[in-house]
């Protein structure tokens, strides 16, 4: 179509066009799907220049969430805490309103390798050093800082590492001292919300702390379960016997639920939310 023909078409007040063909819908429907995409809170789904504008305009929070590959019983997959966090760490910056979500930290310190301890013991379970978990944190953080974010959060949804990322805060919020307008935060309150007020919150709704448990069971999997129930095997977790070991799990499984799960959820995002808050509104 010529440009005269153009500007004449549209140039027809009032008259609506006829029917597209095939080939034009077809077109249309493919702009539409590479439009641009609305403002995201996930950096792996963001462009540089798309987040370099996030950050300009005052999203300087950035989440870090921490997982781990572990063994989770027969009834639970292996990648729960990567999963959960990932998810969580979404809500909990949607909440924010500031705050962007970097990729989950999928590697973590586990136990001995040989002989293998603790979740090692069993398969798939991944394991690495503490000085190169601490490392790889640090590196991360330094990565963020160096792009413009001025608050650092590390969100570890497993205990086993907790005294890593104080680790990690303590010497970089010390380096960093005189630039107080950078710094990281081990927020703790995201996992200790998933501890004693959540078992408090099932013990109320009828459950013993032998069903509740310490992993796996009703509170660990109910999580999973309100969040995303595929990594459950529902069918594996209702047939488990009173009384088993060795199978990983620590609890009793058979009464989770998304609704039970949900009430951790909630309780793990607000606890949160409110400690970021009040982080970095605190004096710099």
């Amino acid at each position: 179509m010529s440009e005269a023909s153009a500007r004449g078409g549209a140039g027809r007040a009032g008259r609506r066009p006829a029917a597209c063909a095939p080939w034009v819908a077809a077109l249309l429907l493919c702009a539409s799907a590479h439009a641009a995409p609305a403002a995201s809170t996930s950096l792996e789904l963001l462009t540089w220049p798309e987040l370099k504008a996030q950050i300009a305009a005052g999203s300087t929070t950035v989440l870090v969430p921490i997982g781990g590959t572990e063994q989770n019983g027969p009834h639970m997959a292996l990648g729960k805490h990567n999963v959960r966090v990932r998810l969580v760490a979404g809500r909990i910056a949607d909440r924010l309103g500031n705050a962007i979500v970097a990729p989950v930290v999928a590697y973590v310190p586990e136990g001995s390798i040989d002989p293998p301890t603790e979740h090692m013991r069993y398969p798939g379970t991944i394991s690495i050093p503490v000085p190169v978990f601490e490392a790889t944190i640090e590196a991360a953080a330094r990565s963020f800082r160096q792009h413009g974010f001025r608050d650092i959060v590390l969100l570890g949804d497993h205990g086993g590492y907790a005294a890593s990322l104080e680790r990690v805060a303590a010497r970089l919020n010390k380096e960093w001292r005189a630039d107080p307008r950078v710094r990281v935060h081990a927020l703790g309150e995201y996992y200790r919300a998933a501890q004693s007020p959540y078992a408090d919150d099932l013990k109320a709704r009828g459950l013993s702390a032998a069903q509740i448990g310490s992993h796996a069971g009703v509170a660990d999997t109910s999580l999973m379960l309100a969040l995303d129930a595929s990594l459950v095997r529902a069918d594996v977790a209702a047939a488990r016997s009173p009384g088993t070991g060795g199978d990983g799990v620590v609890g009793d499984p058979r009464r989770s639920s998304a609704e039970f799960g949900q009430i951790g959820v909630e309780r793990i995002v607000e606890a949160s939310v409110l400690a970021i808050r009040a982080r970095t509104a605190a004096p710099r």
